[in-house]
């Protein structure tokens, strides 16, 4: 398998799967699991219980345990998959190489899983999504996953994206007040030669007045050259819809979260709740707005499992209070669940 996992960080290809689609996965591997089992211990109590061979009864059962455990972890370790996360789209790989873990390494994460399921151990399961819930890292890893360096994928199709080559507006020269007259292709005429003078005559005496200065007169100043008004680009309309299919324009400042609220003297104009099966939307969750040239800005609010934005398939963290400006087409993930982005010119 190639790897899912990239760069020095280690960044997510693929995001990390939400607390509620594995849980989904694992119900269903734990009812295939006691399926298995329930059809062997009934088989045998009819074969070995009821003839009082209780020792070779018990064995059977332990040994079957044991088999459907190890089929798991060998499918986990060399495939990074199960029935249930085969249904759900999910896949276990390393959290530093994107390979698949390993059979020993597989084997031990399904022995804490297996444990944690047990009824009298019930709490189990809820303390692994907790310390999940909790990852530092805003990967959804829980104790078990970091025990056996794991990480657990959401390999289900995100939105085709493309990568937008934004056309600038070419810019409008006006000839008209540039005042570029056309040029005439004919040749100047030609100006008549003056008639040579006459001779002056020796017998003749002339006497040369001297011709006296025409007053001095101020010329009137050119009259200003029109000045051209900039010609302004026109203003982008940008327009987000949420995967629960809602839809919007941005004409101010967005709220996004469970139960989003503006800072005081904030100018809000739109509050988009969204429901989080997983509660890992936090309640103010991020903001976006057009910036002032014209660009659509994310900013995560310090929000607890934080935000992703995924461009051309690449996944990368927002860093939590500093904006981010977005293309045609970006998705931007917040918890369980993402907003994709649309720019009309």
């Amino acid at each position: 398998m190639s790897s899912l996992l990239s760069g020095p960080d280690r960044a997510v290809s693929f995001p990390p799967a939400s607390l509620d689609r594995r849980f989904y996965a694992f119900a269903l591997d734990r009812a295939i699991a006691w399926g298995v089992d329930a059809v062997v211990v009934v088989v045998a109590w009819q074969v070995w219980f009821d003839d009082g061979q209780w020792w070779a009864g018990i064995g059977v059962v332990l040994a079957t345990l044991l088999l459907v455990g190890l089929a798991f972890a060998v499918l986990a370790g060399t495939r990074g998959t199960s029935p249930g996360k085969a249904v759900f789209g999910l896949r276990l790989v390393d959290h530093g190489t994107g390979t698949p873990l390993g059979v020993g390494r597989a084997t031990v994460r399904t022995l804490v899983l297996g444990l944690a399921g047990i009824p009298t151990f019930g709490l189990g399961v809820a303390t692994l999504a907790q310390t999940a819930l909790m990852d530092p890292e805003r990967q959804r890893r829980g104790w078990h996953d970091r025990i056996t360096q794991g990480i657990v994928v959401d390999l289900r199709p995100t939105p085709e994206l493309e990568e937008i080559v934004v056309e600038r507006p070419h810019q409008i020269v006006n000839l008209t007040a540039l005042r570029l007259a056309p040029v005439d292709p004919s040749p100047p005429p030609s100006r008549p030669r003056p008639a040579p003078a006459p001779a002056p005559d020796p017998a003749r005496k002339v006497t040369v007045q001297p011709i006296p200065p025409p007053p001095a007169t101020s010329a009137p100043p050119p009259p200003p050259a029109p000045v051209q008004a900039p010609v302004q680009a026109p203003a982008a309309r940008w327009t987000v819809s949420f995967d629960t299919g809602e839809s919007l324009l941005v004409e101010g400042l967005g709220l996004v979260g469970r139960r989003p609220e503006g800072r005081a003297g904030e100018p809000v104009r739109h509050l988009v709740p969204l429901p989080s099966k997983d509660m890992s939307l936090s309640k103010t969750h991020a903001q976006f707005q057009v910036a002032a040239d014209g660009t659509l800005v994310v900013m995560d609010r310090g929000s607890t499992n934080g935000s992703t934005l995924v461009r051309s398939g690449v996944s990368r963290d927002l860093p939590a209070g500093k904006p981010t400006s977005l293309l045609d087409g970006d998705v931007v993930r917040f918890g369980d669940r993402f907003m994709k982005v649309y720019r009309e010119d």
